[in-house]
């Protein structure tokens, strides 16, 4: 098969290449040309700005399948299909689970409603517009997932995963939890018993391929693990897998939320278990499971993940992270749990 690949050079991207490769297929890629990449085999790069709407390199060309994993704004979806409708045969839109409107029912499917717009003209809104309002965000990827499924109906598939981790990650989400347990001592943590899920930009890219050489489409929830995995499960996987001394000090979410220690952020990957976000870490992926989805185990992904970080340059590691809290704000905090409860 013949795999255009939108974004070829981002996060999971790269993994879609590399395992493309892997099974025999043509690849070809199309971004702006910034980003460096080395494949493991031969890939065609095409360069063009979806932002500008400059899809020319894409003229007059044939493929068996496209991938967008970018578009965050549904122009880019109505303006790639003017060149692409017709030329593939199959288009996998990579999506979010923030497009769901509500999180707070566990369970829920990927029949479940989704977030409505009800702006100024979508496709007048720019990517610059979005990251200045990130409220925009689930609306825009509803919005993407309809053109994506207007454009292409009937051999379109809507691809929704929830935190995206593993090797090449620069968010700094999962990470900061490896790299706190490296650290060792006493680890602040939510509360243990609220559940999590994530998916390895790895499982993410093989499965999409996977989709692709078996003509699947619909839409799929593509989180894991295949079983429910509480917070304190994947802490004392990610423990065990790089032998820390860390020992844990749960905060209860009133606690937190009292000292304004926001979830996903401070706290990466968590979000309290119950109320608004109560649902958010348990939506439903009988349907992705159906089709094929697998999980590597969270302590893979920690080592793979920590030797793509050792083979980052020194001015990244010792950077700040970009999630989670500081050392400094963890030891207050710390001692504030520790006077409340001694």
């Amino acid at each position: 098969m013949h795999f255009l690949i939108l974004g070829g050079s981002g996060f999971t991207g790269t993994h879609q290449v590399a395992y493309a490769l892997s099974r025999g297929h043509q690849v070809t890629v199309f971004n702006r040309g910034q980003r460096r990449a080395d494949w493991p085999a031969e890939v065609e790069q095409l360069v063009g700005d979806r932002e500008a709407n400059d899809y020319r390199s894409l003229l007059g060309r044939r493929f068996d399948v496209c991938i967008d994993n970018p578009s965050s704004v549904p122009h880019w979806v109505r303006d790639a299909a003017q060149v692409l409708k017709g030329q593939v045969e199959h288009f996998i839109c990579i999506s979010t689970l923030s497009v769901y409107a509500s999180n707070a029912e566990p369970d829920q499917d990927e029949s479940a409603a989704r977030c409505t717009y009800s702006g100024p003209d979508a496709m007048a809104i720019r990517l610059a517009e979005l990251r200045s309002n990130m409220a925009l965000y689930g609306p825009m990827k509803t919005l993407v997932e309809d053109v994506a499924q207007q454009q292409f109906a009937g051999h379109c598939t809507v691809i929704r995963p929830g935190l995206i981790v593993g090797p090449g990650d620069e968010t700094d989400r999962f990470s900061y939890w490896l790299l706190r347990l490296l650290r060792g001592g006493e680890v602040l943590t939510p509360p243990l018993t609220d559940p999590v899920r994530y998916i390895d930009a790895r499982d993410l890219a093989e499965w999409t391929i996977r989709l692709a050489e078996q003509h699947r489409f619909g839409a799929f929830n593509a989180v894991g693990p295949a079983q429910p995995m509480t917070m304190g499960e994947l802490l004392e996987a990610l423990r065990a897998a790089i032998t820390s001394d860390a020992s844990w000090r749960p905060a209860s979410r009133e606690f937190l939320a009292t000292e304004g220690v926001a979830p996903w952020s401070d706290l990466p990957v968590w979000l309290p278990g119950q109320g608004e976000t109560a649902g958010f870490h348990r939506r439903s992926n009988q349907r992705a499971l159906a089709a094929g989805l697998s999980f590597r185990r969270p302590e893979t992904t920690a080592r793979d993940f920590l030797a793509w970080w050792q083979s980052q340059d020194e001015t990244r590691r010792t950077a700040p992270l970009r999630a989670g809290l500081s050392a400094e704000r963890e030891a207050a905090l710390l001692q504030k749990l520790r006077e409340k409860s001694p």
